[in-house]
């Protein structure tokens, strides 16, 4: 066993339930923002969601500006947008709304607008967060519109390199939201697609927390109890997007991954993260992909954990019936079960298979996979996910 010695950080003020977003002006009152940013994505930015929310604080009398400049996987140029659309209109604080991105991009808009050194300073390595200017970070309220990345009770950003194509975890500590509206309503309207890959993205974030080494038993409580409610509800929010109960519980259990991967992830993301800085694939979908072959990979350092997770979660076999578990999730909700099938006329020459090899051992969440991720294995884990070999 690893030394019982740790240092634990658990997140923040979460308003949980459906028709909470109504108490929204009553949250940036409490967080002392009076006049926000409100930042979202394009295509949510025109849809119903968004006015009824924006009519919320117009109800409220409450000034604000609208960013929706962000990519599904944002750039340093959505970064620097943002910021300028911050200073211009003299904002003292964020709303971030939406999914993973929108909500990355808020939360990374508030940290860095008041910064005078370079976002990539402040990357997720050893200390580099304690560069920052702390007093300068602006306040954050996160309003998740999806149930899946969990940002909205973490204290990073993903931002991708544009000139390097890598992506990269910014963190800072007060990059945590100060309040959460988490309001399932919210998320009816996602469709199947989204619904799938937000949902297996918390998935994979609460198996690989648990599969990851180290001694942090509330993050493993927390990730077990996590993919319990994704294995229930998902299928069925998957089928019925308007069942607010099994929405209700895929948004805690987005929470609940995002709350343990403070414990670390592994090769599931950083297989996922290079092919969506090069591909711009759903992160979510393109780590539901390679779910069953890291999981393979790992198999001999996480079988005894596995099978322990069986047993809680009622499942048959061990490790061979979570396995199958996760196939027979993959394709009830018709995740692709290779790359050249999420990734349509997918041509890879050996060059780019081993950039992506060379990225994937470099990227932050590698170091967390129970299994050293070295390049060759990399290799190997691309080819089996683009020939479908388990």
């Amino acid at each position: 066993m690893s030394k019982l010695v740790s240092k634990w950080n658990y997140p923040t003020t979460v308003r949980f339930g459906a028709g909470r977003i109504s108490e929204l002006p009553d949250a940036l009152a409490a967080t002392g923002i009076k006049k926000p940013l409100f930042v979202t994505d394009p295509g949510l930015a025109k849809l119903p969601v968004v006015a009824s929310t924006l009519k919320i604080l117009d109800d409220a009398k409450i000034p604000y500006g609208v960013f929706s400049d962000v990519k599904p996987n944002p750039v340093e140029s959505n970064l620097t947008a943002g910021i300028a659309a911050f200073k211009a209109g003299k904002h003292d604080g964020v709303i971030a709304f939406g999914g993973g991105s929108a909500l990355d991009l808020g939360k990374l808009i508030a940290f860095q607008a008041g910064q005078t050194r370079p976002v990539w300073d402040f990357e997720d390595i050893g200390d580099w967060w304690t560069r920052a200017d702390a007093d300068a970070i602006a306040p954050i309220i996160a309003v998740p519109t999806t149930a899946g990345t969990g940002s909205e009770v973490g204290r990073a950003g993903v931002v991708t390199h544009e000139a390097t194509h890598t992506k990269k975890v910014i963190f800072h500590p007060k990059m945590l939201p100060a309040i959460v509206i988490a309001d399932p309503e919210l998320t009816t309207g996602m469709p199947p697609f989204i619904t799938a890959g937000t949902g297996m993205d918390a998935f994979a974030h609460c198996l690989e927390a648990y599969c990851a080494p180290g001694y942090h038993p509330m993050a493993d409580g927390i990730a077990v109890e996590g993919m319990r409610l994704v294995l229930e509800n998902l299928p069925k929010a998957y089928a019925n997007g308007k069942d607010l109960t099994a929405r209700a519980h895929m948004m805690s259990a987005a929470a609940m991954g995002a709350t343990a991967f403070q414990k670390g992830l592994g090769a599931i993301h950083s297989m996922s993260h290079p092919i969506g800085a090069l591909y711009d694939t759903h992160h979510g979908m393109t780590n539901a992909v390679f779910m069953p072959y890291v999981l393979a990979f790992n198999r001999e350092a996480i079988e005894d954990r596995i099978v322990r997770l069986t047993g809680y979660l009622g499942i048959k076999g061990g490790f061979d019936g979570f396995a199958k578990s996760v196939l027979k999730l993959r394709k009830e909700l018709k995740v692709p079960h290779t790359l050249p099938e999420l990734i349509k006329g997918l041509d890879m020459d050996k060059k780019r298979k081993t950039l992506i090899a060379d990225m994937a051992v470099v990227d932050p969440t590698a170091g967390g996979n129970p299994v050293k991720l070295t390049k060759k294995a990399a290799s190997t884990l691309l080819d089996n996910a683009i020939e479908g070999t388990l």
